[in-house]
């Protein structure tokens, strides 16, 4: 392996930080540093990432209600 392709693999591989855009550490990828990852992370535990869902007024622990019996009636 050259010199070169080793550098340019490296540059590759680093990428952005996802946070600030500055390039990322290989200690903290994606992160530019520890600041970036605990801002991120913060992020996560605070909501502001969120999935979309439906809301529903079910609650999904409990089994879906079973259909009455054809004797019930």
């Amino acid at each position: 392996m050259t010199a070169r392709s080793s550098s340019a693999s490296a540059t590759v591989a680093r990428g952005r930080c996802p946070v600030c855009g500055g390039p990322s550490d290989p200690a903290t990828r994606p992160f530019c540093g520890l600041r970036c990852a605990d801002v991120d992370l913060g992020r996560w535990l605070t909501g502001q990432y969120r999935i979309p869902g439906v809301v529903s007024d079910e609650d999904p622990d409990q089994p879906p209600p079973s259909p009455p019996s054809p004797d019930a009636a």
